[in-house]
């Protein structure tokens, strides 16, 4: 027990001497940081024709012609808020259901918060179809 607390001391003198602890890297890698905010999203086989096309989105200021670009970056943002990288892939350690919801697949690509975006979406088993559905209105729905 002496030896366990004499650790500790010693562990934190030696803390203590370093000096200050480096700063904690910025939340999401650096996505919160400023830039403009352009996204081309590609979406098809969702079974609607109307919505298999090319969209480009902005955010701050909303522009661009996808149909829903003030709702998309506002939804963008909340998961931004939320700490969340609304573009991360699915872990390859998360355990997802094997359900299907549909041939549907979008790509996003650009620039957001002043970072590069180059992402897939699939609706392919539960752990993408969530991952999809959380971009709604961004990725509007592609159930079939």
């Amino acid at each position: 027990m002496l030896r366990l607390a004499a650790f500790a001391v010693t562990s934190a003198l030696a803390a203590a001497a370093a000096g200050p602890l480096p700063p904690l890297p910025e939340p999401l890698g650096g996505l919160l940081s400023s830039g403009p905010d352009r996204l081309t999203i590609t979406m098809a086989h969702t079974g609607n024709r109307q919505m298999d096309h090319e969209y480009q989105l902005e955010c701050d200021p909303v522009g661009g012609n996808h149909p829903w670009a003030r709702e998309s970056c506002a939804t963008l943002e909340r998961l931004a808020a939320e700490g969340k990288d609304p573009f991360a892939p699915v872990s390859d350690r998360q355990i997802c259901t094997t359900e299907h919801g549909g041939p549907a697949t979008a790509r996003i690509t650009g620039t957001w918060h002043g970072h590069k975006v180059d992402a897939r979406f699939r609706r392919t088993n539960g752990c993408e179809i969530d991952r999809w559905d959380q971009l709604e209105p961004l990725l509007p729905s592609g159930r079939s």
